[in-house]
């Protein structure tokens, strides 16, 4: 669980926009999404890892992951969310 105090002060690296915990059912997706070799980085890796936890930008077009209570927040690292628009 991403510390409340963590969220206050934690931005967005790309645009500096709050980030808000993912809900459980978007983090379950994506694991799907990772597991089925579905999902690919802002960067355009492929992601093999799933995550724990995901940090989910103000606009919902992209998730920064929380792997080991750690958030990843390399903007290459972000996973795109289909309810955005990724760039």
């Amino acid at each position: 669980m991403i510390d409340p105090k963590l969220l206050e002060i934690i931005a967005c690296p790309d645009d500096g926009s709050r980030l808000k915990p993912a809900k459980p059912g978007l983090v379950a997706e994506i694991n799907r999404r990772i597991s089925a070799g579905e999902v690919n980085n802002r960067g355009g890796a492929q992601v093999t890892e799933t995550i724990d936890e995901g940090l989910v930008r103000e606009d919902e077009q992209w998730l920064y992951p929380v792997r080991d209570e750690i958030p990843v927040m390399l903007v290459d690292e972000a996973i795109p969310l289909e309810t955005g628009n990724p760039e």
